[in-house]
């Protein structure tokens, strides 16, 4: 149960914002907004949600954010989570082979990046191990949003390297124009003889809207243009490469999900419910070269989820709308050695959260909200490194935003607890985390800002009590109960720049933690294993996200926009460099647009990496080209065949943040084709 001290904490947090707003209870409110427009409008589009509970556009933060639309999902490669995100600023994979992958956000990753579904966690086990899937496939959404660092307080102190919202419709906020209103892709691709289907439909029935969704995609084991080991793992062990090329064994996908939904639409908001179902079977790479060539490791996972989510938006008082989202989730991972079930992980539980969204009043927007976990997780088999632990969780929040004639200030605060009952102790934690910021607009096209955040996040269940192989990591992992939180200062600088043909956008962080917690080598071994142990240190992270647009040429409905981005992270402990943090990128890339054509090529340069972790190998640089170009038979971008082709040099890409850089590259020249149809 939570401690007195926790509940009374939280109570007064929100009591505090709750007496804050109603001190503008009083003062005239500002004008109506407008309603919302529908999908294609590019200003409702800019509309960052994950940001705040209230509406700001992408181009009024200080925090480093990213949108990926339906438009660009349609025409990006069916893959995992963080495969798909990789080429963003700042965010790469953990690139497990093809089934599993996770973003990593500025060098974190795990327990430190929350992956949600429409604002609630995903109640399943990717955050415990990298070859673990996230249970929500990309496909599934109308759009992904990225925010990179601790920017993100209404999710938590977890949130302390960023947060990825999934967000889909299949609980329908509002009804669709004509009644009725979908999409369909499908698409097939060279290098792993894989094909995608995906769709959604929704339909209007009096104040009802309906909604049904589903996507199948399967794929074999894919092509390398090398040799699986990497040339540094041979010559550390005295080895040379027998052949090269081919296709990577063990690394075959096949997912089904299936969606249904149902939502009330009234004059004063909406609530609807909706289920889904997730069932995928994976291959995991690797194993074969550690384990002397036995049985593959295959991983199936199921998932079955309930959500619900409603809002009133007849103002009440000094707030404008009231927000309400629970999601419970079944989860169960069984990893196969061969037909044999070797370990079986269990996840179920629910999350649900409660906003209240102030009335805009002068100026000043803000909101108050709590947020309650439950979860029980479970491990049985070979590898059950992780006990049973029920793990419970309770926050309050407020985030408040003041906007003047060329400039504002903004803040936040939370508090979380977090309790966590195994077999192997209790431990709870208090975590504060709150942040401020100002910023100042000289101009229309003109942005500064900058924000001093405190983030704290408590252990997760693998930190504190994990005792035992786990193969994913080629280690013996052993936890610490006594483990204290984690705490992070960090700042960051923003400058956002939109002119008639130049767009710029930069960020410059620097975050120091306290109690990091580090999974390091001891030396020792257990059962052939290197052990390792998590412990706390002092560490540092800094660097920058860069991207920019440039409109070279327009001519009717014809265009040619040049763009160019770039990241750099890098990581320091008291105990050396942390392991697995990735090395520079930069991107340019050309882009056509026409009423009928648009066209895209891509050349991208990953940096060689070879500061590293004790025990860890350096991982060369490599340069990539991509290019795309779809046609639109009907002129009004409906409907689009396209073509694209990744990796067209066939160039080798071992992902330094990946735990299987130097046992299996990722896929090499790959061509797809495809269409996608909205109607």
């Amino acid at each position: 149960m939570m401690s007195r001290r926790a509940c009374l904490s939280a109570v007064s947090l929100v009591a505090l914002s709750l007496a804050t707003t109603a001190q503008a209870w009083a003062a005239p409110a500002a004008p109506a907004a407008p309603p919302a427009a529908v999908d294609g409008d590019t200003e409702v589009s800019k509309v960052v949600v994950t940001a705040a509970p209230y509406a700001v556009s992408a181009d009024n933060l200080t925090a480093s954010v990213a949108i990926v639309d339906r438009t660009e999902l349609d025409l990006a490669p069916p893959t995992g989570l963080g495969d798909l995100l990789s080429g963003m600023p700042g965010v790469r994979s953990t690139a497990f082979g093809a089934g599993a992958s996770r973003p990593v956000v500025r060098g974190l990753a795990g327990p430190r990046v929350q992956v949600l579904t429409n604002g609630v966690g995903q109640i399943d086990a990717s955050a415990l191990s990298p070859d673990h899937q996230v249970a929500t496939d990309p496909g599934e959404a109308e759009r992904i949003e990225v925010l990179r660092g601790p920017a993100a307080l209404a999710y938590g102190g977890s949130a302390i390297g960023g947060v990825i919202n999934i967000i889909d419709n299949r609980i329908a906020s509002r009804a669709p124009e004509g009644g009725y209103s979908g999409r369909l892709l499908a698409s097939g691709a060279t290098g792993d003889d894989s094909y995608a289907v995906s769709g959604a439909i929704h339909a209007a029935v009096g104040p009802l809207v309906l909604t049904l969704d589903g996507l199948k995609r399967q794929a074999d084991d894919y092509k390398i243009p090398v040799y699986a080991e990497s040339r540094r793992l041979l010559a550390a062990e005295g080895e040379t490469a027998d052949g090269g090329g081919g296709k990577l064994a063990n690394t075959a996908v096949e997912l089904e999900a299936i969606g249904a939904g149902v939502s009330y639409i009234g004059a004063d908001g909406f609530i609807g419910v909706s289920v889904k179902t997730t069932d995928t079977t994976y291959g995991v790479p690797g194993h074969a070269h550690e384990d002397g060539g036995e049985d593959p490791v295959t991983i199936g996972l199921t998932q079955t989820r309930i959500d619900l989510r409603g809002e009133y938006d007849k103002g009440f008082g000094p707030f404008a709308k009231l927000r309400v989202s629970a999601g419970h989730a079944d989860y169960e991972h069984t990893e196969f050695e061969g037909k044999a079930v070797g370990t079986r992980f269990t996840s179920d539980g629910y999350e649900g959260r409660l906003e209240l969204v102030q009335a805009e009043r002068g100026g000043w927007k803000g909101a108050v909200g709590v947020q309650a976990l439950r979860r029980n997780f479970d491990a049985q088999g070979d590898e059950a490194y992780v006990p049973k632990t029920k793990i419970t969780e309770f926050g309050a929040f407020t985030q408040q935003r003041v906007e003047k004639a060329g400039w504002g200030y903004e803040g936040g605060l939370r508090i979380d607890y977090r309790e966590l009952d195994s077999l192997k102790g209790q431990a709870d934690f208090t975590n504060l985390s709150g942040s401020v910021g100002v910023f100042a607009r000289p101009s229309d096209a003109v942005f500064f800002g900058i924000a001093l955040s405190r983030n704290s996040r408590a252990p997760t269940e693998a930190e504190l009590f994990a005792e035992g192989p786990h193969a994913a990591t080629r280690g013996f992992e052993i936890g610490d109960p006594k483990l204290s939180e984690e705490i992070a200062w960090s700042v960051e600088a923003t400058a956002h720049y939109s002119g008639e043909r130049l767009s710029a956008d930069l960020h410059l962080f620097t975050a120091r933690y306290d109690g990091f917690i580090d999974l390091r080598p001891t030396g020792a071994e257990e059962d052939g294993l290197a052990v390792y142990r998590n412990v706390q240190t002092k560490a540092d992270f800094r660097g920058f996200e860069v991207e920019t647009s440039y409109k070279a040429w327009h001519k009717d409905d014809q265009s040619l926009t040049l763009e160019a981005s770039g990241d750099f992270v890098r990581g320091a402990t008291d105990l050396g460099p942390p392991a697995r943090i990735p090395s520079y990128a930069l991107s340019g890339r050309a882009v056509y647009e026409a009423r009928y054509w648009s066209a895209r090529f891509e050349a991208r340069r990953v940096g060689e990496q070879d500061r590293v972790a004790q025990g860890e190998l350096a991982t060369d640089g490599y340069t990539t080209l991509n290019a795309s170009v779809a046609w639109k038979p009907r002129g009004d971008g409906q409907l689009r065949l396209f073509l694209d082709g990744h990796n067209l040099t066939d160039e080798e890409i071992r992902e330094h943040a990946s735990f299987l850089k130097d046992l299996a590259p990722s896929a090499g020249r790959t061509v797809r084709a495809g269409l996608a149809w909205r109607f």
